[in-house]
């Protein structure tokens, strides 16, 4: 079974359509694993087969839980959860990877979270660049988080190192590239 192919249908179920096969979340977004392996028909899922998917993730996008009977995504919802996150000082920069194309849209509004939870920043280049690239050509911004932070905005820090904002406006953006 492909790993990415199973990685993208949990991502699909946990973060944007549970309700696709029947999926009911907690309000923090657990799933029962063994749920999802009953309810998914497209491909024949295995306890073992979403333990090497987690294990395996690059970016760590999801958690089991500590009994191994539940699974929920780190971050990246547009569904309503909570994500238990509590509010910590941020780093003095983060970084954000987005298309060239959102340029005109980000130096109007700053960094929006659209139909998601929260703005994603990184403290590494690679990983914005990397991110920035799924959507075109990459543009890389430096995000002011120490003075965003001493303004009164809250950061979080999710279990896989990515920094969550409500929005970042554009007095606080940087254009690095």
């Amino acid at each position: 079974m492909d790993l990415k192919k199973v990685s993208k249908y949990l991502s699909f179920i946990l973060r944007h359509q549970p309700d696709s096969i029947g999926l009911e979340l907690s309000d923090e977004g657990w799933a029962d694993i063994n749920e999802i392996i009953g309810k998914t028909k497209k491909f024949k899922l295995t306890k073992s087969l979403i333990n090497t998917v987690v294990e395996t993730n690059d970016k760590k996008r999801f958690l089991i839980s500590d009994d191994g009977s539940k699974i929920k995504a780190n971050q990246g919802h547009s569904v309503k959860v909570n994500l238990e996150l509590e509010a910590v000082t941020p780093p003095n920069i983060l970084l954000h990877g987005t298309a060239e194309r959102f340029l005109e849209s980000i130096f109007t509004q700053g960094l929006t979270k659209q139909r998601r939870h929260h703005v994603h920043l990184s403290k590494t280049q690679k990983t914005a660049i990397s991110v920035g690239a799924r959507y075109g050509k990459p543009v890389l911004f430096k995000v002011d988080a120490k003075q965003m932070h001493i303004d009164g905005y809250e950061f979080f820090k999710t279990a896989n190192n990515v920094w969550l904002v409500d929005c970042v406006p554009v007095k606080y953006l940087d254009k690095v590239n």
